[in-house]
């Protein structure tokens, strides 16, 4: 999505795929595939490199390898919580630490 300005200075979100064409007469007209038609305030330049600019953030997002996707996290620190609290735990009375599964059943 890329942001315009209107004319009562309200930002508004387009989807740069919905944009048919940008005429600048003294205003900025952005007619849109479904027949809607915006006023605005920023010049057309700006609205083109701001679609580039989104189309290239898209395409560098979808450049980056699956497993540093997800939040950046690689997998060895899953689990980091789950031992942390297995040595955090205090032991019981005859000085073993006390074990609580995790489902009903003990595996």
């Amino acid at each position: 999505m890329i942001v315009v300005t209107r004319l009562d200075k309200q930002r508004m979100y387009l989807n740069p795929d919905h944009i048919i064409c940008i005429e600048e007469t003294p205003d900025t007209v952005i007619t849109l595939f479904n027949g809607n038609r915006y006023i605005v305030i920023d010049r057309a330049s700006t609205i083109i490199s701001r679609i580039v600019a989104f189309r290239a953030r898209i395409s560098r997002r979808a450049a980056i390898p699956a497993a540093r996707r997800y939040l950046g996290r690689h997998p060895t620190h899953r689990l980091d919580w789950a031992e942390k609290l297995r040595d955090d735990a205090p032991p019981d009375s005859s000085g073993t630490q006390k074990h609580t599964p995790f489902h009903s059943q003990d595996y």
